[in-house]
């Protein structure tokens, strides 16, 4: 089973149980939200606009154009990469935790942890020189250049992490009537920002690579999803989720003086389970 399925099954389950409720406009429940606290856990798939990518050094400076990049899903769904404790960085996936400060309006802090692949072979134009021992040395104005291993390798899959913090307004939606003590939806639109925390994975014209996690840049990001609510407490919720990335200083090698920068803009599709409680009565 992969992740489209499992949107494909979530979203029959919710509809199943929203048209089994019976239309009693008399079934009420306090779906007050004031002062309680969420936390959810899921798994997302993102695609990325094409971006340039400069890259820096002592003895080189160029940019290659129109880079191609992808996200990097597991093939299927099962507990040994999504359901596991000890390998729940290996698929993609989004984290939050939440407050409500009033019924309506929360903030939140999170990570969504994507994964950024440049394709490989596939060919770009560059601009600029590199001045090495390698089979790469020399200066280039507009020419074509072919993305491979022997050049680069570059890509975030031990995490395009972005840390940020959320800004987000629910709305029940009456108009569906349904039993609120059993199943309730909500729209939810939000915006966020924060700070982009990968470990850049690049094999750079054969050079060692830097393995250590480092804060390259900024994110911001505008979200908007359905939220159901079940008994009383759990969620599921769908978030079709938009931003923008700056990466200001991506380590290409173990050397500081090394590094990469682009920016580019995604688009994530999120499921999410969570639940909702309250800490002080």
């Amino acid at each position: 089973m992969n992740i489209k399925h499992i949107y494909l099954f979530t979203t029959l389950v919710i509809t199943s149980t929203c048209f089994s409720q019976k239309n009693n406009s008399n079934l009420e429940f306090n779906t007050a939200k004031k002062g309680k606290f969420y936390v959810y856990w899921g798994w997302n798939r993102a695609n990325y606009t094409k971006s340039d990518i400069s890259f820096e050094g002592p003895d080189h400076k160029f940019t290659l154009s129109k880079v191609v990049a992808h996200d990097k899903p597991q093939d299927k769904f099962g507990f040994k990469e999504h359901l596991n404790p000890a390998r729940v960085t290996i698929p993609q996936t989004n984290f939050r935790i939440g407050y409500f400060l009033n019924n309506k309006y929360s903030i939140s802090f999170g990570f969504d942890h994507m994964k950024y692949v440049v394709d490989n072979q596939q060919n770009v134009t560059i601009n600029g020189f590199i001045d090495d021992d390698s089979d790469f040395k020399g200066n280039y104005t507009n020419e074509t250049i072919t993305i491979n291993d022997n050049f680069l390798k570059f890509e975030y899959t031990d995490g395009l992490n972005y840390i940020n913090f959320e800004l987000n307004r629910f709305d029940h939606l009456r108009f569906i009537k349904t039993n609120p003590a059993k199943i309730y939806f909500n729209t939810v639109v939000g915006i966020g920002s924060g700070v982009m925390f990968p470990r850049t994975n690049a094999t750079f014209l054969g050079r060692p690579k830097n393995d250590k996690f480092s804060i390259s840049g900024f994110g911001a990001s505008i979200k908007t999803g359905i939220n159901v609510t079940f008994l009383k407490h759990f969620f599921i919720q769908s978030e079709l989720k938009g931003g923008y990335v700056n990466m200001l200083n991506s380590k290409t090698t173990n050397s500081s003086v090394n590094k990469a920068k682009h920016h580019f803009f995604y688009l994530q599709r999120n499921i999410v389970f969570g639940g909702r409680f309250s800490l002080f009565k």
